[in-house]
């Protein structure tokens, strides 16, 4: 599944087009590298995120291509 993707299924960022500028700015990164939002997400992947002036780690846990809003925490494990 692509970064942007999963980033809006998982509801760590509201729209698909804010993770992609997202990305397309560096702010967000996967295992210590910056990446395009093409990147393909697996399970075990560490995303750092730049939210202005915090940072957020969350570890990949599964991909789902829908999943419901109360169940969508269950995508990823914050470090």
């Amino acid at each position: 599944m692509r970064i942007d993707k999963y980033l809006k299924v998982s509801r760590l960022i509201k729209r698909r087009t804010v993770a992609n500028d997202a990305c397309d700015a560096g702010r967000i990164s996967v295992n210590g590298r910056p990446v395009k939002a093409s990147y393909d997400v697996r399970p075990g992947d560490i995303i750092e995120i730049g939210f202005g002036t915090r940072n957020v780690r969350v570890e990949v846990t599964c991909l789902q291509e829908s999943i419901h809003k109360e169940d969508a925490s269950e995508m990823y494990k914050l470090l």
